[in-house]
């Protein structure tokens, strides 16, 4: 292994400062007035720009592919008969039942029952998946599980927004074409989307394609791999539909350019595009990890947010801009006091 292989699979390489000041805690409103910056990996220019005039960086024929999850108001807080408070934040269905983490994880094991004010409704541990929180519940007396979680769930921010959630998240935090129930996470690059600037892309040419992939809560956590080939990735569920697989190989066979709209975007289309045959239907569970090294195959652009330091997510960002080329970025978008993470500012990489 050489020097430089060893710098690209080291977890250093993917550090940087951040000033705390720039983690954004809300989003801007309108939602594409967000701050750009468009990355032109042919030429290694920079260019600072507003969102909503990424439509000048599109061709007529070109095609976005957005994520259309929808995120779960996941986040519960109740009580034990004792009285004690605790925390149930529901992860992924899993048949009849869900997958969760508890706090405090020692006062809830299997058999233990939380209840909820004004709530006929009682979720009860059936089985401990892990000791460091993980548990397979199940809600009872529900008739209606959508309504129980509008009435008592909270939308599950991230951790780096320092705040409680508030009544404005229940929108922010969902991109305007989500449809999809099923994510315990927003895909934050179609956060910048609003319905007009949609319409005029469309009204370009620009085509549209949807898919679902279901965000997990693992998209928060650091590699901890020292040697980031042996981080193992969370499994995500994903489907794409035979419509969209043909829009997309019709823009491939064209010469046009795919665009995806986020990281899940990204790691689905590389988990289902085939050399032989292109795009095809599919649904399944993707544990894709994409880091430098990686040679894609189904984008020819990205559209994404500034990602944490350590994460998955800038692995996968430095794997298609080249990981020089993101710390100039990012040391740029620092300097420009570009706003990061989740409700933050946008990287158009073409």
């Amino acid at each position: 292994m050489t020097d430089n292989d060893r710098e690209i699979f080291d977890l250093k390489t993917y550090s940087f400062d951040l000033p705390a000041e720039l983690i954004a805690q809300y989003p801007v409103n309108p939602r594409d007035s967000s701050k750009l910056l468009v990355y032109d990996r042919s030429r290694g220019e920079l260019k600072d720009e507003i969102f909503h005039n990424i439509i000048d960086y599109l061709e007529t024929g070109d095609t976005l592919v957005l994520n259309k999850t929808r995120v779960i108001p996941a986040r519960l807080y109740g009580y034990k008969d004792s009285g004690a408070k605790v925390e149930i934040f529901l992860l992924r269905k899993r048949g009849l039942n869900w997958e969760a983490l508890v706090k405090p994880a020692r006062r809830l094991r299997s058999g233990s029952t939380v209840k909820f004010p004004s709530s006929q409704e009682y979720i009860e541990i059936l089985e401990d998946l892990d000791l460091e929180g993980g548990r397979l519940v199940t809600i009872r007396n529900c008739t209606d599980e959508t309504e129980f979680l509008n009435r008592n769930g909270h939308i599950p921010l991230p951790p780096y927004i320092a705040r409680e959630d508030e009544e404005s998240d229940k929108e922010n935090y969902q991109t305007v074409y989500a449809r999809e129930t099923g994510s315990a996470a927003a895909p934050t690059a179609g956060l910048h989307f609003t319905g007009e600037l949609m319409e005029k892309l469309k009204t370009k040419g620009i085509k549209f394609v949807t898919l679902v992939l279901h965000v997990g809560i693992g998209t928060f956590r650091p590699v901890k791999a020292q040697d980031i080939r042996t981080h193992q990735m969370h499994f995500e569920f994903f489907q794409i539909n035979s419509d969209a697989a043909q829009t997309l190989n019709e823009t491939k066979k064209s010469g046009k350019k795919i665009i995806a709209v986020g990281t899940t975007v990204v790691r689905t289309l590389e988990t289902v595009y085939n050399d032989d045959y292109g795009f095809s239907a599919a649904s399944g569970e993707t544990n894709i990890f994409i880091y430098p090294g990686y040679q894609f195959k189904a984008i020819d652009g990205l559209i994404t947010n500034f990602h944490l330091p350590q994460s998955s997510l800038i692995m996968l960002v430095s794997a298609f801009a080249g990981i020089e080329n993101t710390q100039y970025a990012y040391q740029h978008a620092i300097k420009e006091r570009y706003r990061f993470f989740s409700y933050g500012d946008a990287m158009f990489i073409k």
